[in-house]
């Protein structure tokens, strides 16, 4: 089945930090090669909360084997991390180990030209690294980092960090249940009409009144 309608590979810089040479494993299955490597992080490397700078040192250890379909590359990363707790929203800093392994085949073999898109190729005996690396480390990143695994977090009600203000921190909040009833409680009571309590004055001059007519 021709290839040619394959969407063609991108030309890879040779002197990108992240490209590695494999030339000198001269394709023989079995020959290998190990490397320690302090490359600058590339930029959006990271998730929403947490990540690595862009530009800081990553550390890389790493091993090429040449296989009969291409080249096994297996290797740890070392990456300072950078972010906010996802409770406190403190800042936080750490050194973060992601371990990976990957087989970047050979495109003039069988392999290689059979290989799906979503399979990685080597190019002119170059391997670009920086997708592994990048599914390596951003895969394994938390969602929700925490400076701390008992973070106790935020007040809701006034933001204080609950570190800080100690366990004994709360507000007084009414039931809002209760609201109703203590504005009928609040409310003062209704004024008797002029006159005194049952217009007693009038109604005893009217009687006396009757009784002198009678």
């Amino acid at each position: 089945m021709p290839h040619e309608s394959r969407t063609p590979l991108t030309r890879l810089d040779p002197n990108a930090p992240l490209v590695l040479d494999t030339r000198a494993l001269s394709r023989q299955p079995g020959s290998s090669r190990e490397m320690r490597l302090s490359v600058p992080a590339p930029e959006d490397f990271g998730v929403e909360m947490v990540g690595v700078p862009e530009g800081a040192a990553i550390e890389l250890d790493l091993r090429l084997e040449a296989v009969l379909e291409g080249v096994l590359v297996t290797g740890t990363a070392t990456v300072p991390l950078e972010g906010e707790c996802a409770r406190c929203l403190d800042p936080i800093a750490s050194t973060f180990e992601a371990d990976f392994q990957e087989l970047f085949v050979y495109p003039d073999t069988r392999s290689g030209g059979n290989a799906e898109d979503d399979e990685l190729r080597l190019e002119d005996d170059l391997i670009d690294l920086e997708p592994v690396l990048r599914d390596a480390v951003l895969l394994a990143l938390p969602l929700s980092p925490l400076c701390r695994d008992d973070c106790p977090g935020l007040c809701a009600e006034c933001g204080a960090r609950l570190a800080d203000v100690g366990p004994d921190h709360h507000h007084d909040v009414a039931d809002p249940r209760w609201a109703a009833l203590q504005d009928l409680a609040g409310e003062p009571s209704p004024e008797p009409p002029e006159g005194g309590r049952g217009d007693s004055g009038p109604r005893g001059s009217v009687d006396q009144q009757g009784k002198q007519e009678g």
